[in-house]
């Protein structure tokens, strides 16, 4: 059962949710770009960063970009269906959002500057929905891996709002949540824009800067 645009922009209930499976989505390839490993263990000086922010198709190109960065693989994350399809998700009964596992080398780069390329990269202001990509899997969100990582987020997060504030633009609709058990997509959905360069690509950000000092 497929829900009509109005009703995907709501969480479903767990009598709603798709029962899903026990198998775990098979993970057959490392990282097209960095040819490393898209499953962990990671080498211990790295750390991981967990971002929605609409499509994840752009999204993540947008952090494998950036210096430091290790890996980045695509998944879903805080719905209630276990080892959920991308069919599954795009239903609207998951509840599953369409989120970016980042790793990177805190030598090289923060986990402030890549929630400086989160915020500049997408509109928090939409809820449900960026841009024409409408539904619960395309609201943003920063899913934390520790303490730290919380209070960077929320802080970034009243930061930006003060930003949009002066913009006149809207209130942000982030949810900051303890990171949740994060499903890989799909093969064919891994580095999807640099399978196909010509592919399509939701972000849009809202112009205005992040600024990472009043955070940092």
């Amino acid at each position: 059962m497929w829900r009509s645009n109005a009703d995907k922009q709501q969480m479903p209930t767990a009598e709603q949710a798709l029962p899903g499976r026990e198998q775990a989505m098979p993970v057959t390839e490392p990282h097209r770009v960095t040819g490393l490993a898209l499953t962990p263990p990671w080498p211990g000086q790295y750390q991981q960063a967990l971002f929605g922010l609409g499509c994840f198709w752009g999204a993540e190109r947008r952090f494998w970009q950036q210096p430091g960065v290790r890996v980045t693989a695509v998944g879903y994350a805080g719905g209630l269906t276990p080892n959920p399809t991308y069919e599954e998700v795009c239903s609207g009964l998951t509840g599953h959002n369409e989120v970016v596992l980042v790793v990177f080398y805190p030598a090289q780069t923060t986990y402030e500057t890549l929630l400086k390329v989160f915020w500049e990269s997408h509109d928090p202001t939409q809820g449900m929905r960026q841009g024409n990509d409408v539904g619960t899997q395309y609201r943003s969100g920063i899913y934390c891996f520790d303490a730290s990582q919380q209070q960077l987020a929320t802080q970034s997060r009243a930061a930006y709002q003060h930003a949009l504030d002066q913009a006149g633009l809207g209130q942000i609709s982030t949810e900051i949540l303890p990171a949740p058990i994060f499903y890989y997509a799909e093969t064919y959905h891994q580095q999807y824009l640099d399978r196909h360069p010509n592919g399509y690509c939701g972000l849009g950000g809202t112009g205005v800067s992040c600024p990472v000092s009043a955070f940092g």
